[in-house]
């Protein structure tokens, strides 16, 4: 189960660690695949929305097995949701950007 007190605090060391890079989009691309699930926060109606990065494949099959596989994870925070599927495209390998 994700802890979104957990999920917002990995969002905050994210987003401290992109801010001190000089490369900002290359910390933000070693960060993405450094972990194997990398989740999107966002204001929602809700009060937090979740759009999946990296890892779908992982968690859909924690989520059928109902196993408790260890995996590694992290969250972004960014301010909607299209700019967590944007997100998703442009930090997508090489293969994938292309059939999109």
């Amino acid at each position: 189960m994700l802890d979104f007190d957990e999920l917002r605090e990995l969002a905050a060391d994210v987003r401290v660690f992109v801010d001190i890079a000089d490369d900002k989009a290359e910390a933000l691309r070693a960060v993405i695949a450094a972990y194997d699930v990398v989740l999107a926060i966002f204001p929602s109606q809700e009060g937090m929305g979740l759009h999946v990065i990296k890892g779908k494949a992982i968690l859909e099959g924690i989520a059928s097995s109902r196993t408790t596989a260890m995996y590694s994870h992290t969250a972004i925070a960014v301010p909607d949701l299209e700019h967590a599927e944007v997100l998703k495209l442009l930090t997508a390998p090489v293969e994938q950007r292309l059939a999109a």
